[in-house]
């Protein structure tokens, strides 16, 4: 006795339909999840008030590149990490040489580049020489004798008799700066992974559909 059996549809076709409506399924939802966690973050940097120039620091790429996957993934990153990291974690901050971390005040204005002007960059600038003022309660400061101008910045004056001249304070001298946590981003991370695994099921169905 002779038995033939006859499969339709094709087992071996529906399973390898089935595989490839999964790799579609993993690679929408990751490339999703990544999409969604990098606005979320952008969200939280602007929201902070840090701008959008660092928000716009946060990118996300796919992987593999240019073909699905079961084993898909997204990168969510940013291109400032030091910046970013210390505005997630709130680190204490010390000079490097053990003595005073040095803060602008307004009157000393902006660095060249648009940061935080130094105190040698800001005597080179203006021509004038910076004093130490130590002070037993506060902050302690570098002061320049000179005048404000109109935008509210120290700056050398034109006096030749000393009128209008003033003592400015341009720094303040602190041992330390606690900085305050301003983002949590692994509040985001975590709520994207919980969703994963719902976003690859809904897109699986859809795919299959």
């Amino acid at each position: 006795m002779k038995l033939k059996l006859d499969i339709t549809p094709d087992l071996v076709a529906m399973m390898a339909a089935e595989i490839k409506a999964g790799e579609r399924a993993v690679s929408t939802a990751t490339r999703e999840a990544g999409n969604s966690l990098k606005n979320s973050w952008r969200a939280q940097i602007t929201g902070a008030g840090l701008g959008q120039r660092l928000a716009r620091t946060i990118r996300s790429e796919q992987f593999p590149k240019g073909k699905p996957s079961l084993n898909a993934a997204s990168l969510v990153w940013s291109k400032a990490p030091t910046i970013i990291n210390a505005h997630d974690t709130g680190p204490l901050i010390r000079s490097k040489n053990g003595f005073w971390l040095t803060i602008p005040t307004p009157a000393a204005g902006r660095g060249l580049r648009g940061g935080r002007i130094t105190p040698g960059e800001w005597e080179r600038r203006t021509g004038l020489r910076l004093r130490f003022v130590y002070r037993r309660s506060g902050p302690s400061l570098l002061v320049a004798e000179g005048r404000l101008n109109a935008r509210g910045r120290a700056v050398a004056s034109r006096s030749k008799t000393g009128r209008g001249v003033t003592t400015v304070p341009i720094f303040l001298l602190v041992p330390q700066v606690k900085l305050p946590k301003r983002l949590d981003l692994a509040r985001d991370a975590a709520r994207a992974q919980d969703e994963l695994p719902g976003m690859i099921v809904a897109s699986w169905v859809e795919a299959r559909a």
